[in-house]
């Protein structure tokens, strides 16, 4: 029988982990005599409430059943955000509470908003603390759209089920045997982008940092002026490529192991990508030349590309101010904001497969139209579609864009202006980072908001990243009734 023991036993597991993940900026810290023990204070508690929650439920047998399964997926990103807001509040830096967690939620849910205002001055092991939450989050995410979301049928995620039982009861020995192929995967990902990065030109601790980050498609840095400081195009393409690469279902990357040689190249879902980035691309390129933006032709082509491929993504690195392009400027980012990449990534956003089945579901609206007696039948990447499915996909996104609103709204009741509530509320729930205007735009930072405002935003970073429904299925009390 499944009981919530096994929900603590496994946060357990996380905490000792995130704990023990405190110890290299511990010794980054002891190495550049930044002083404090701000890490080895945070990494104890965290191991010793972890291993607490480990001897104190301990069973013969772990099982999740399904409403386990929900509380799970939100409890433990909530609790890494507690814990993994210690170093901040035990810091030099002076961080408020609301601070410290808005940083841990935007780290560990891979958005990459920030309240820190200069990040060149910033002590290296708090830089390298950021990296690592941004990098951990990404596997979390990652592992969880492959076995947790598909066997919840949150939003449609089903479609990304994994061959295998159905049952949650299953879903312990099942995430062990995915997430090894898939961390390995995410590590070898991960090193090659950081030498790429150090080929190029970023210092040692630059590429380890950006290449947890860029993979993670989290987008902190480490310079007031992101990828843009270093003005080094060839860093960009790094960037860009690892980007896509982190944007794309790492089930396919399962598959390709497995012996499935042409799945990039079939999947249509990634397909659908990169046809939205190169489109994208072009309509900022001549969007660019239209406005006689002062650059030369490669540049432009070059500032359009990363930028777009950088939001849409829900990266967040910048290169240049893109508020001050003119107002379609704003407009079209924040379209792609609320995108996002693919399911299954470590991405964010409505994501592409959902897009792609509204289109086919008013495709198939307009044939019934024509033709009321057609049998018409719906697949996705060869699999048969339900309307279920289908009102689930459309259910999804009426819920993001409601929750949105909502959010929004409570930004501008908080005290902040209309354009930096609609993109603080996109920038949060889509998990994307920087917003648009003064305060929170590309130069600016999440620092001068009201209190309130952050922990709004945390909890719709919190929202966004676990897909909605897997939060808000616990506020229902039906689901806590036996």
């Amino acid at each position: 029988m499944a009981t919530n023991k096994t929900v603590f036993f496994l946060i357990g597991i996380l905490l000792i982990v995130l704990g023990g993940s405190m110890l290299a900026p511990y010794a980054l810290q002891v190495i550049l005599k930044e002083g404090g023990h701000s890490f080895i204070s945070a990494s104890f508690v965290t191991m010793f409430i972890g291993v607490l929650f480990v001897l104190a439920n301990l069973e013969k047998e772990f099982k999740l059943n399904l409403r386990q399964t929900f509380l799970f997926s939100s409890l433990a990103w909530f609790m890494v955000a507690i814990f993994g807001s210690l170093p901040f509040l035990l810091s030099s830096q002076d961080f408020s509470l609301s601070e410290a967690f808005f940083e841990s939620m935007s780290g560990i849910t891979t958005t990459g908003a920030t309240i820190i205002s200069d990040l060149d001055s910033s002590p290296k092991s708090i830089l390298l603390w950021r990296a690592i939450m941004q990098w951990l989050g990404g596997i979390g995410i990652v592992v969880m759209a492959i076995t947790i979301l598909p066997l919840l049928k949150v939003g449609g995620m089903q479609l990304f089920k994994m061959e295998g039982p159905d049952s949650t009861e299953k879903i312990l020995p099942r995430t062990i045997e995915v997430a090894a192929i898939i961390i390995s995967t995410y590590i070898i990902l991960t090193f090659l982008c950081g030498f790429f990065y150090w080929i190029f030109g970023m210092s040692i601790f630059d590429s380890v940092s950006h290449s947890m980050t860029t993979i993670a498609t989290g987008g902190f840095s480490t310079h007031n002026e992101s990828i843009g400081f270093f003005k080094n195009p060839n860093i960009e393409i790094v960037a860009s490529i690892f980007i896509i690469l982190g944007s794309i279902p790492f089930i396919s990357y399962l598959k390709f192991v497995q012996g499935n040689k042409k799945v990039f190249f079939q999947d249509v879902q990634i397909k659908g990508l990169i046809y939205l980035l190169v489109i994208s691309i072009i309509i900022m390129f001549l969007y660019l030349l239209f406005i006689n933006y002062e650059s030369s032709f490669f540049d432009k082509v070059r500032i359009s590309s990363f930028n777009v491929i950088s939001i849409l993504s829900g990266t967040g690195y910048v290169t240049d101010d893109f508020g001050l392009w003119g107002k379609f400027s704003l407009v079209f980012f924040l379209l792609l904001m609320f995108i996002g990449g693919c399911a299954g990534s470590t991405a964010c956003g409505i994501k592409i497969f959902r897009l792609q089945m509204l289109l086919i579901f008013l495709k198939n609206q307009i044939k019934r139209l024509i033709s009321p007696n057609s049998v018409i039948i719906t697949k996705y990447n060869n699999q048969k579609i339900s309307d279920n499915f289908i009102n689930s996909v459309i259910i999804f996104i009426f819920t993001f864009l409601f929750i949105f609103f909502i959010i929004a709204m409570l930004l501008s009741i908080s005290g902040l202006d209309f354009i930096t509530s609609i993109s603080g509320a996109a920038s949060s729930i889509s998990n994307v980072g920087p917003g648009l205007g003064d305060i929170i735009g590309p130069n600016g930072n999440y620092k001068d908001i009201p209190e309130i405002s952050k922990w709004i935003l945390s909890f719709g970073m919190l929202l966004g990243r676990l897909e909605l429904f897997a939060v808000l299925v616990l506020f229902f009390p039906s689901f806590w009734r036996n």
